[in-house]
């Protein structure tokens, strides 16, 4: 192979992949560089001329004329008198004698080699500069199409036909995709596993909630209004608190919009994910009192030092505040930095078909009781209302314990 051949099929590949000019030079310099030390033992005394453009390749070796006697001969940087003079008669010592180095002396076995590693500097360059573009972009919203369908995760390209991975644990449950359809998701992080870069996406992100938040609400993105905080329970239910900077902005009606018209879009982009928005405060009271919607609290207990709040409800209004299987209280809990215990108001009305624990001694043990009642679960209904991995987390009771707990109460609603 003729060195332009060599330096065009490399440079054609560079260009596909988008490599620049300079670095395209030095990647082809470093290759043969690396092919005359091998020849050579050292490189110090070449120098390396190349046109990626013409595809002209010119090496040249200097080196200085000493006596055919001389100790130096041996040097990398010197020749002989006599075979020098081979080169042009009228060398004389002391003079540099600069010789061209052809690519054919290398032998073909060295310049295949040498294109297989050029190749292979690209990929690997290419690879670098993948996972540089997308680690500079973890947490930007990318559309991208879905490729392929696996098991475990779904393999999406981008407009440059990149890979993108959408795992299963960073998908809605409600979701559903099909081959060649757009997917819209935020880059949650950047890996390099073997040299190769696997760009992962997420949609149960709460960055993810947050760039749809940017894309359909302008006061968000001019940084007129912005988000505090974000929890969710992807595909079920989220809890956005959000301040305005301007006191003639409504926040909250703001994100929602004009009869709901825009947080719509993000609710059927989320698989009809439920959205509070929420009006964020300095005061905690206030900051929990919202943050429980749609209950109405009677009255609240916060214990700052253990980062814990009773709140007090009226019957009517418990199940309201813990919400289906706790997704409320625990939403609620995570926004505020706090255990929320949910207590009910003993001035308001009893729920006739409701059953307070300590009635269930005799099957359940009290210090199970107490351990419910220690977090304001003191009535079956109010423990039925959680389940048991909420359950499980709020007390100090184990799986087992809570299953058998919540068998017994069932059996009385039946």
């Amino acid at each position: 192979m003729t060195s332009g051949l060599l330096i065009e099929s490399f440079a054609d590949f560079a260009r596909s992949k988008n490599i620049d000019r300079p670095t395209m030079i030095a990647i082809l310099e470093d290759v043969f560089r690396t092919m005359i030390r091998k020849k050579y033992g050292t490189d110090e005394n070449f120098d390396v001329i190349i046109n990626a453009e013409s595809g002209d390749l010119e090496m040249w070796r200097t080196r200085e004329i000493v006596d055919d006697n001389s100790e130096d001969i041996w040097d990398y940087d010197k020749i002989p008198l006599a075979e020098a003079r081979k080169i042009q008669d009228d060398f004389e010592v002391g003079e540099q004698v600069a010789e061209e180095v052809k690519l054919d002396d290398f032998g073909r076995r060295v310049v295949q080699t040498a294109r297989q590693t050029l190749i292979q500097k690209i990929k690997d360059m290419e690879k670098e500069l993948l996972y540089q573009k997308y680690k500079d972009q973890v947490g930007d919203l990318v559309t991208a199409e879905v490729y392929q369908l696996l098991k475990h995760e779904i393999i999406l390209v981008d407009g440059e036909s990149n890979e993108l991975s959408l795992p299963r644990t960073e998908q809605i449950s409600k979701d559903r995709y099909r081959k060649g359809e757009p997917v819209k998701a935020v880059i949650s992080r950047v890996d390099m596993l073997n040299g190769t870069p696997k760009i992962v996406l997420s949609r149960t992100s709460p960055v993810f909630l947050e760039r749809l938040f940017e894309i359909e609400v302008p006061e968000i993105y001019d940084g007129l209004i912005s988000i505090r905080k974000i929890v969710r329970e992807p595909g079920e239910r989220a809890k956005v608190a959000v301040e305005s900077y301007d006191d003639r902005i409504d926040p909250v009606g703001a994100c929602v919009g004009m009869k709901g018209s825009r947080i719509h879009g993000i609710v059927r982009e989320l698989g009809n994910e439920n959205i509070d928005v929420i009006n964020y405060t300095e005061n905690l009271e206030l900051l929990i009192s919202r943050a429980l919607s749609p209950a109405k609290i009677s009255s609240m207990q916060i214990d700052r030092e253990t980062k814990r709040v009773s709140v007090f409800l009226k019957p009517d209004q418990v199940s309201l505040a813990i919400g289906k299987g706790g997704q409320n209280i625990k939403l609620a809990g995570r926004l505020v930095d706090m255990e929320i215990d949910v207590f009910r108001d003993n001035e308001g009305q009893e729920d006739d078909e409701d059953v307070d624990l300590m009635e269930f001694s005799d099957e359940i043990d009290e210090w199970m009781i107490q351990e419910l009642r220690k977090v304001g679960l003191d009535t079956a209904k109010s423990v039925l209302a959680l389940n048991k991995e909420e359950l499980v987390r709020r007390t100090d009771l184990e799986e087992d314990t809570v299953e058998e707990i919540l068998n017994i109460l069932k059996q009385e609603f039946e």
